[in-house]
Order: structure tokens, then sequence, then C-alpha cells
């Protein structure tokens, strides 16, 4: 993981690491290489999506152990941080020829976990419209 810290760091534009960087879950914050993950999202050089916490977590639908990942995520640089629904939900295959079905997932429950992971609406926008609106060029107005 610092071999990537270092590659990420010596890319000329923002790096985007989506569902989480798959930190998983139930490793906590102490897990290895995620302290790495926070210093590239604190740095600013890389952004995190709070995508597809299924891809995280195997609790849903309310995914009780991934707060701690989310606001560690959050809490190192709520600039950097985006969400996404990762719809449609591609399966779960091993590989790219593998076609595996969608997963079901329910958008509105995932999104509705951001005010449990931080409770400031500013953040909320921030990460839903400022951060998107930065990192892609388009107005948020």
């Amino acid at each position: 993981m610092v071999a990537l810290k270092d590659e990420a760091a010596a890319v000329p534009m923002p790096v985007v690491i989506d569902h989480f960087a798959r930190a998983k879950a139930n490793d906590g914050v102490n897990q290895p290489g995620f302290d790495v993950l926070l210093a590239l999202v604190k740095s600013g050089k890389a952004y995190v999506k709070l995508s597809a916490t299924y891809r995280i977590s195997d609790q849903p639908p309310h995914y009780p152990d991934a707060p701690l990942i989310a606001q560690a995520l959050i809490n190192a640089n709520p600039d950097r941080i985006l969400w996404g629904s990762n719809w449609p939900h591609p399966g779960r295959g091993t590989t790219r020829e593998d076609l595996a079905p969608p997963y079901p997932s329910d958008d509105g429950a995932q999104i509705n976990q951001l005010p449990k992971w931080i409770s400031n609406p500013m953040i909320w926008k921030k990460i839903l419209v400022d951060n998107p609106a930065t990192l892609y060029g388009f107005s948020a107005s």
C-alpha cells in the first residue's frame, strides 16, 4: 500500500478511489493500509467515493459496521469525499468475462446512511454537490 501511495502522489491529477477503497468494515480503521488511504485523502491527492457499502460490509440494509470507516474518511478531508450509488450495481463476478446479475441494492437506504455517518448538513452538501462539481468541473449552482 505504501508503494501505491507514492504512485498516486506522482500522478499529475486527482485520483478517485471507489467503494470506500474496499476497506473491510469489520476490520475497522486499524486494518493494514487504511492509514495510507487516510494520508492520501488528507493530502488532497485522492478522492474516495462512499459507494456500494455492500462491497465493504455484509450487514445490509443499514451496515452497522460501516460508520467508522465512513467517518474516518470524511474526517480526514471532507473536501475529498464523494457519494455514489454504484448503479446499476454490477454483480460480483470474479473475472471480466464472468457476468453476474446486478446486486440487489436499495439506493434510498444507501444514501440514508450519510446522515448517520456525519451530522453536519454542510458536509452532506460538500459530499453530494460541491465535491463532485469541483472534481468533474461542472457548476454546483
